[in-house]
């Protein structure tokens, strides 16, 4: 067990002190890995949602909402980031880094503003399918509600990327609160849907 330890550590040394070309390297080819495996996994968890006939639809539409933000951050989000990161090694001007770098931090706000917005609907959701039972499909919006509020995520984060190219402050703060309350929702329902 020490050897394999032992290999491990001793190549896990060599990586990182290895020159900084083989370190980008190393990253860009996981970050495209994450990448590929992103988009592939949520294409297919599309094909799957399209295929199924028994989810309630304001719940397939949200995780439809779910898995095509995850869809766009592997698709464009982690690409671009992985372009980044090479940049030294393909020589990319410093307009074009600068541009690509504004690109991906407008689209990862959208992106993921809309992801983090859409699970804390989903934890709302699920507590409310098991509080009310059989009752749930009588309860719950109906799917222009559900597809009104998605639409107002998507507004609500797609202003947050664009501002947060020419005025970052702004577009900080307003994430510093969305994040923390996303999350407390996130907590408290499942906590409730555990107890």
């Amino acid at each position: 067990m020490v050897n394999i330890t032992g290999n491990f550590t001793s190549k896990l040394d060599q990586v990182l002190n290895a020159s900084p070309a083989g370190i980008i390297k190393l990253f860009s080819a996981l970050n495209i890995f994450l990448s590929i495996t992103a988009s592939l996994g949520n294409v297919l968890i599309l094909i799957a949602l399209h295929k199924v006939s028994s989810i309630h639809p304001p719940t397939k539409l949200s995780f439809r909402c779910l898995a095509v933000t995850d869809l766009g951050v592997g698709v464009f989000v982690q690409p671009l980031y992985a372009t980044l990161i090479m940049s030294p090694l393909i020589k990319m001007d410093v307009k074009e880094i600068i541009m690509t770098s504004r690109v991906r931090v407008a689209l990862g706000w959208i992106f993921c503003g809309v992801s983090i917005l859409t699970s804390a609907a989903i934890n709302v959701d699920r507590l409310l399918a098991l509080l009310s039972g059989l009752r749930y499909r009588h309860v719950v919006i109906n799917i222009e509600a559900s597809s009104c509020s998605y639409n107002l995520f998507l507004i609500f984060s797609v202003s947050l990327g664009s501002i947060r190219i020419p005025r970052s402050d702004i577009a900080l703060k307003a994430a510093s609160d969305l994040l923390p309350l996303s999350l407390v929702i996130s907590i408290f329902f499942y906590t409730r849907i555990f107890f």
